[in-house]
């Protein structure tokens, strides 16, 4: 890599590397998925639905906040240094879930996965970006999306049958060690800085600089503030399926082995389909794709208020994964195109604080609303929030080709 080149063929080998490196970042999340809400009832005896989901208003704050921080720090210190630095901080949470003797614990152990995802993800994302250019960002983003969420529900599915079969605790967690130091030693020794990269597309671009970064990416901008309260929406309707549904679930009477096949199904869904949706934000408006696919999830997860079966169930995940694995690598490409290659690491950490309150604010509006009125109720209420995001998308935003 003597001589730099934009462009996913001429960089496929570190692309790749940086793939392989995001698996091990999702990994990590889908090590504790699908079985901290059963952790929080059964081994520290938590019944408040808000209780319950405090874990994912820790994780979702620290993680927006990180995203934020991580922009400007990418700039300043490196993009390589900031992923590595981002390692350092997952190495703690298998140790402190195995370990915890009360919830508070477990509190602690999603601030340092916060951190870890918030700079280690922000920084693969960056990082792809910066090597292939603005002809393939879509499909890029599609299979860095793809690699990140696979590993969230592979590792999900496999966190749940260490726990069927054999306990909540330790063996689900050991696989955290696995994954912290594998993506820990890969990207001290395999990946490469990309600052350079930044500077042959800053010359080339056209784009505009922003005035304030922080504004116009979270409101003023038409495109970047639509984009940025989708994103918040979207992970808003993901925190109430990560924190309710398995609760959802264990209300319907599944037994774990089977509440584990569903709750994969939704995030495998998302990251597989991924590899084809990211493609198709090279080749159609992004404005469109992005209505669509946040429509698809607010009908979706109003459907499961009916869902009886496991058939049922299984159906409406599928729908719900197609739906983000849509408009999930399409938001970070529509963020790419509209802002300058020199401020694109602050534009998308911005984008990635709104979106990762989504976390926060979902947890904590289900758990009330399930709390005061019913689980049924804050489904429907998410499931409508989302449609609302569709519109918001579709009245606001310029076509985005």
């Amino acid at each position: 890599m003597s001589k730099q080149e934009l462009g996913l063929k001429k960089n496929w080998q570190q692309f790749a590397l940086l793939v392989l490196v995001n698996a091990f970042v999702g990994g990590m999340v889908g090590m504790e998925r699908s079985i901290l809400p059963q952790l929080a009832k059964e081994e520290f005896h938590l019944a408040a639905k808000t209780a319950i989901l405090s874990f994912i208003v820790v994780f979702g704050i620290t993680k927006a906040l990180t995203n934020y921080f991580a922009g400007n720090l990418a700039n300043k210190f490196g993009r390589k240094n900031l992923l590595v630095f981002g390692w350092l901080f997952a190495l703690p949470v298998p140790l402190l879930l195995i370990l915890a003797p009360n919830w508070s614990w477990v509190l602690l152990a999603n601030v340092f996965l916060g951190i870890n995802q918030g700079l280690a993800w922000s920084s693969t994302v960056v990082m792809k970006i910066d090597l292939v250019g603005p002809k393939n960002r879509g499909f890029a983003m599609g299979i860095n999306e793809a690699a990140g969420y696979l590993a969230v529900g592979s590792v999900a599915f496999l966190s749940a049958y260490l726990a069927n079969n054999y306990a909540l605790r330790p063996y689900p967690f050991y696989m955290g060690f696995v994954l912290a130091i594998l993506g820990l030693l890969s990207s001290i020794f395999l990946i490469k800085d990309t600052s350079g990269f930044v500077q042959i597309e800053g010359e080339q671009s056209s784009t505009p600089l922003l005035t304030n970064t922080f504004q116009e990416t979270s409101w003023k901008h038409p495109n970047l503030g639509a984009i940025s309260q989708g994103g918040l929406v979207n992970n808003l309707n993901d925190g109430m399926i990560w924190g309710l549904f398995p609760i959802l679930l264990l209300s319907k009477g599944f037994s774990a082995g089977q509440m584990g096949q569903i709750i994969a199904i939704y995030p495998s869904v998302w990251g597989l389909s991924q590899l084809f949706t990211g493609k198709l934000a090279d080749h159609f408006p992004k404005k469109t794709l992005l209505f669509w696919g946040m429509l698809l999830q607010g009908l979706a997860i109003i459907g499961f208020i009916w869902a009886q079966t496991f058939f049922a169930f299984a159906s409406l995940s599928v729908v719900l994964g197609l739906g983000t694995a849509v408009v999930y690598p399409t938001f970070l490409a529509a963020i790419a195109d509209n802002t300058h290659p020199s401020q694109r690491a602050q534009s998308i950490g911005v984008y990635r604080l709104w979106r990762d309150l989504g976390y926060a604010i979902g947890a904590i509006l289900t758990g009330l609303l399930a709390d005061f009125w019913s689980v049924n109720t804050a489904i429907f209420s998410i499931g409508s929030i989302t449609i609302l995001s569709a519109l918001v998308i579709q009245l606001r935003m310029r076509l985005v080709s």
